[in-house]
This record gives structure tokens, C-alpha cells and sequence, in this order.
């Protein structure tokens, strides 16, 4: 078992959603990934999201899109951001840590060999953008067999059949995309995003994390409370790109995911005060 499910399990009984920040390894450059992992932990991250850098990021938009430009214009890669992970389960072996990217540098890689060092670097989930369900048994089983959850993502255009695949093979949690695009992009409809979790939640009884379009801390709070985890990325990730320097892109990071994770964690109570 990954760590995912039993942060999740803590979760619930405390009455929390997880707050989940993304940021991409090596950006601003490679020294800044592992004491932002460390940061982002202490500021209440309660799973950590981290991007493999990748040329053509089709799911991101310009925000993350650059940061991706960043990283690799530092050379990071597979190989490094792995490493990055099994640094920081020297110091923290409590805080999921889930990879985002895309296939072509597993593939390159090999999928044995992945999961393999995903494994021993401390990875406990992989969200693979242009895999889809239908296409990725031998991946699934190749994590499964290290203990490492396979979690896919589901989109307002999604589909019940697609709704019913994913809900089949994943694991961990699934991921909804809250809004039609890239990430980046704002007009989050709160009540189409409500009405298609409620769907959602009749295919699965995983955690349902929801993520794109999340701009702020009171986003966030309504957020959590429709569903299981909140992710942040590109807000995130234009803190780190204003920054003046690593240390100030780890500091900057620090203090919206604070801000963040405070309105997570306090949202379902206040509608528990006002009941």
C-alpha cells in the first residue's frame, strides 16, 4: 500500500479535504526541487504533486507550459526528479508524493524500470496525462506490483463509459479536471463542478481530487467542500516564476500553499459552525 490511502483515511476522520500543491521538478532549476518538497510539506501539504518536465506539456497551459521550459533548459529529467524523491524520504517518509507527467519518458525508460526506481526513490502515485485507462494495463501492472498507485484523470467531457473505466482501474484517488482546457485558465462553474462530482462519486468510492482553475485560497475552501482533495498548480507555479531566486521561489511557494492549506483544512467546519 501506498501512502494515499491512509493520509486519506486520516483525513476523513478528521473531517478534512487534502490540500495537494503542483510544482514542476527542476523549476526554477534543479537545486530548488528538493527544499521546495520540504517546504511545501511543512507549509500543510498533505500529498505533494510533482511534474516531470516534459517538452510538450499538451494538458498545461503557458504558466506551467514555462515552467516545464525552465526545468529542462537546466537539463532536469526522469532520472533526476526520482532522485529528488528518494532525498527527501531521507527526511520525510510520511508525505505522498505523486508524479505528474507524461508517458514518453517512462516509455523511454521502460515501464519495469520505472516502477522500479519509483519505488525505491519513495513514489507513491503516477499520473501519466496522455495515457488513457483503455491503454494502460501494463503500466498499471508493473505500479501495482511496487505498491504504487496509478491514478488517471477525468474531465467534464468524460464520458460514463470512460467514467466507469477509470473508476475500474485506478487507484489511490481520481483525479477531475474541473474545467474544459488547460490548466491555468479561470470561470470555474462551481455548480456544473458540484453536479459532475456527484457523478463522478456514483462510478467510485476513491477519493476524488479535484484540480485546474483553483486560483486562490477561498476557490480552494469551496472546493473542499464538495470534494476529497484540492489541487493548486498554476498558482503555485507563478509564485515560483516571480520569484528573484531559489530561495525566494521556495519561501514564496511556502507562504500561498500555507494560505491554502489553512482554507482547506477549515472549510467543511465552518459549514459545520454555520449548521
Amino acid at each position: 500500500m501506498s501512502r494515499l490511502a491512509p493520509t486519506f483515511a486520516r483525513l476523513q476522520q478528521a473531517g478534512q479535504a487534502a490540500m495537494i500543491p503542483f510544482f514542476t521538478a527542476g523549476d526554477p532549476e534543479p537545486t530548488a526541487t528538493l527544499p521546495m518538497l520540504h517546504a511545501l510539506a511543512a507549509a500543510g501539504a498533505d500529498i505533494i504533486e510533482l511534474g516531470v518536465p516534459f517538452s510538450d506539456p499538451m494538458a498545461d497551459g503557458p504558466t506551467i507550459q514555462q515552467a516545464n521550459e525552465r526545468a529542462l533548459r537546466h537539463g532536469m529529467n526522469l532520472t533526476q526528479v526520482l532522485a529528488a524523491v528518494a532525498e527527501f524520504r531521507k527526511e520525510n517518509q510520511h508525505t505522498p508524493v505523486v508524479l505528474m507527467g507524461y508517458l514518453n519518458p517512462v516509455e523511454v525508460m521502460g515501464y519495469e524500470a520505472f516502477a522500479k526506481a519509483a519505488a525505491f526513490a519513495g513514489v507513491d502515485g503516477v499520473i501519466t496525462v496522455d495515457m488513457p485507462p483503455e491503454e494502460a494495463e501494463a503500466l498499471i501492472s508493473v505500479l501495482r506490483a511496487r505498491a504504487i498507485d496509478p491514478i488517471f484523470l477525468l474531465a467534464p467531457t468524460s464520458s460514463e463509459t470512460r467514467m466507469q473505466r477509470v473508476a475500474a482501474v485506478a487507484s489511490g484517488f481520481v483525479y477531475y479536471v474541473s474545467m474544459r482546457g488547460v490548466t491555468g485558465a479561470g470561470g470555474l462553474d462551481m455548480a456544473e463542478v458540484a453536479a459532475r462530482i456527484a457523478r463522478v462519486r456514483q462510478h467510485t468510492s476513491l477519493p476524488l481530487g479535484v484540480g485546474f482553475g483553483i486560483q486562490d485560497a477561498a476557490t480552494a475552501a469551496a472546493m473542499a467542500r464538495m470534494a476529497d482533495a484540492v489541487v493548486v498548480g498554476s498558482a503555485v507555479v507563478r509564485e515560483i516564476a516571480a520569484a528573484s531566486d531559489v530561495a525566494d521561489a521556495v519561501a514564496r511557494a511556502g507562504r500561498l500553499v500555507k494560505e491554502m492549506a489553512v482554507a482547506v483544512h477549515k472549510a467543511r467546519q465552518a459549514v459545520q459552525e454555520i449548521a
